[in-house]
This record gives C-alpha cells, structure tokens and sequence, in this order.
C-alpha cells in the first residue's frame, strides 16, 4: 500500500522542519520506492504502516533517515555538458590567469549527492589543465545525507551508474572494476573531500571562501526567504572573480542584486557585482 494523503502531508511537513525543503504533491510517487527500504530493515513490509509507525515512534534517527531517503537527488557524470565546457573553455582558464601567482584554486559542489559532479570537476582539471597539478586544488563536497557523503567518500559506483555520462575512455582511465562495482582511482579520489551540511541552516558554519561555487538544482526545492538566505551566504564565501553556477531551471533574478551573469558554451554562471 502507498501512503495515504495525510501521512504524506506528514512526510511534507516532516522535510520542510528538518531541511526546509519543500516536498512537491508530485514527489508522492517517491514514498514507495525511497522509504521502503528504511521500513524494511526494521521489520515491515508496507509504507504506509511504515509512515504510521514514524509518525508514533517520534524517533529522531528514524526521522533523519526519511528525511534523507526523501530528498536525495539525481546525479550523474558531466551532468548537462554544457557547464563543463564552460568550465573548461572560459571560467577555469580565467580563475588560472587571475590566480597565477597564487597557485591555488578552491572549488565547492554545495549539494553534492553521490559525487559524481565534483568527481567530474577533479578528472576535467586532470584531462584538461596538467598545468595545474603543482597547485594547490582545494575541491569540497556536502550534502545534507550522511549516506551520500558515506558513498562519495568511497567513490565506488555501480554498472548503472557508471553508465550515466561517464565517456569510456575516462571509465578505462581513472576506474578499477571488482565485480559489478567500479572505484575510482586514488588520483582522483584522494584530491576530493566530502562532508555533511544542511544549507538550510543559516548562518553556514565556518567554511572558506570558494572560486566556483556549484549549487545546481537545489534551490528549486527551497520556498523564496530560503533561497534568498542561501544565496546571501554564497556570496559571502565566494572569492573576488569567483563563479556561481545553479541549475537550468534556477536564477538568482527575483532573489538577489548582487550577481551579474557571465554567459559561455551555451550556460549561465554568475559573479558578485563590482561595486
């Protein structure tokens, strides 16, 4: 049995204390599939007995697990393309002229999931900017799940997963296979750190100051004061020149005067206005 409408309205509410983000009436196909296996592990068999049984138990642990099952997003390797040739042919070129006598660049992936965005910022640098190996490359995952900073740590993926963007040659080059899992390799894997953090707990928690901020298809599930909360602290933690890149379907238009856009291969970064 799926869950009824009321015990979905409690899984609504239950998301938007916990993360402030707000579960859509079209998201309740999701309940099923992601909350299942937290209910079997416990011993039941049904999601909706199993929404009940949160509901009275009011356990806390219980209560972060469905929250994490429930907002975990998609992610893949080179997601969208476009924002990757625009790293690689305008934003990354002109973080490195810029930054030349510094020899250092920091990149954040603020909603990282699994891991494969910032893994693919760590083989772009490796595949296209040897130049960079002797500086000092800072790249920082977080997400709000503690099983999604647990597997990107690993940097162990499955057959499906690897089949989702990934090209064959970098599958060839930076992956070792056992069994049906395929791990990264330690070149890659040792330059990535991740850790959890929720983005909806404002003021963020001390965190240095950033050159490309990637916060792509997160602020779609926020309500507008949290957005606008999100993007004022993204500001504060970019660094003077720094590049902002959100999802496809998110702007800061309508939350924020302080970015300006740059365009490139077809996408849309943004940076602090001078003033």
């Amino acid at each position: 049995m799926t869950v009824a409408n009321d015990q979905f309205t409690f899984l609504q509410e239950l998301v938007y204390k916990r993360s402030a983000m707000v579960l859509s009436d079209s998201k309740a196909y999701l309940a099923e599939s992601r909350l299942m296996p937290l209910a079997r592990a416990i011993g039941i068999s049904d999601t909706g007995e199993f929404v009940a049984h949160v509901r009275r138990s009011h356990d806390v642990k219980l209560e972060e697990q469905v929250v994490e099952a429930m907002t975990i997003n998609e992610t893949l390797w080179f997601r969208d393309k476009r924002p990757f040739d625009a790293l690689r042919s305008h934003v990354l070129p002109d973080l490195i002229s810029r930054k030349a006598s510094a020899r250092q660049l920091s990149i954040w992936s603020a909603a990282s999931s699994s891991g494969q965005e910032l893994y693919s910022v760590a083989i772009l640098l490796e595949e296209s900017f040897p130049q960079m190996r002797d500086w000092r490359v800072s790249l920082l995952g977080t997400d709000l799940s503690r099983e999604m900073v647990d597997k990107a740590t690993s940097g162990v993926y499955s057959s499906m997963e690897m089949n989702r963007g990934l090209p064959a040659a970098m599958l060839i080059r930076y992956f070792s296979q056992s069994g049906s899992s395929y791990r990264l390799t330690d070149t890659i894997r040792s330059k990535v750190r991740f850790q959890q953090m929720n983005l909806a707990s404002t003021p963020w928690p001390s965190l240095p100051v950033f050159d490309v901020i990637l916060l792509r298809n997160v602020l779609i599930y926020f309500d507008v004061g949290t957005k606008q909360r999100i993007l004022q602290e993204a500001r504060r933690r970019l660094s003077p020149g720094g590049y902002l890149l959100l999802g496809t379907a998110e702007t800061t238009s309508g939350l924020s005067g302080e970015f300006e856009t740059v365009s490139a291969e077809g996408a849309v970064f943004y940076r602090v206005k001078e003033r």
